[in-house]
């Protein structure tokens, strides 16, 4: 019975479906104009800025073949901050516009089908400097943080929301990626939905190599409760929900 109900999902990892889908009733090929490849903010919410990719080059540790190399996970940090530069760097390693396309696209430092980046990313801040404890978003396009919220609670209400790993409360700093589908969804219709997951390794795997470079650490966090996890982030359930996490901290 088990394996029955196995084979029954396993369709969800093949691109069997793009065969029953009409390419030219996508919004794309509908002449719909695309989703912007940024979540916009409110005119009053605080911006941060971030340090600028051109001065990255002191921050690296190691080269990039020993990065691949000793890439691994870890879930013990040490109680130190975070620079504002190393997290730029991280943001920009994982989501970083390269050039824009037009409103609709860019190439950014990772792949993505379509050049589509149906993702955002979030930001719990327990231990950076120069910036407060609470909930951020990465605007690619202005390399800037938006606050969401200042929040003391953030350790405990990210532990609670990844059911408990107590921690991942020890970071310097959690990224939440969370999808808005319907960026996928304009070029690929139901087909978009398997490459918005792809898209989450890229990023992910990115981090990873970019912790590596500059002796921090990370460990991927795909554990979490749906409903509390986007309710924290204040995100529309409907249209954009989390997907992925990382914690991300100091090691000894």
């Amino acid at each position: 019975m088990q394996q029955s109900s196995y084979n029954q999902r396993r369709h969800f990892l093949k691109d069997s479906i793009r065969r029953s889908i009409d390419f030219s009733q996508t919004d794309q090929s509908l002449g719909v104009t695309p989703p912007p490849i940024e979540k916009p903010c409110m005119v009053n919410q605080e911006l941060i800025s971030l340090t600028q990719p051109d001065d990255f080059l002191n921050l690296y540790r190691t080269d990039l073949q020993s990065a691949i190399k000793n890439r691994k996970s870890h879930r013990n940090y040490v109680a130190e901050s975070m620079s504002l530069t190393e997290l730029s760097y991280l943001l920009w390693a994982t989501q970083g516009i390269r050039k824009r396309i037009d409103s609709g696209h860019a190439l950014r430092t990772v792949p993505s089908a379509g050049a589509r980046h149906a993702l955002e990313t979030y930001l719990a801040v327990l231990n950076v400097e120069t910036i407060g404890v609470g909930f951020y978003r990465y605007l690619p396009i202005e390399h800037k943080l938006v606050l969401e919220s200042l929040d003391n609670m953030v350790a405990e209400k990210i532990s609670q929301a990844c059911f408990h790993q107590d921690w991942i409360a020890n970071a310097a700093v959690v990224f939440i990626w969370t999808a808005i589908p319907y960026r996928m969804e304009w070029r690929y219709g139901l087909a978009a939905h398997r490459v918005i997951l792809i898209d989450a390794g890229h990023v992910c795997q990115n981090l990873y190599l970019a912790c590596e470079a500059i002796g921090s650490g990370t460990c991927a966090v795909a554990a979490y409760d749906q409903d509390l996890m986007d309710q924290i982030l204040g995100v529309d359930r409907g249209s954009e929900f989390a997907i992925y996490a990382a914690a991300v901290g100091k090691l000894g």
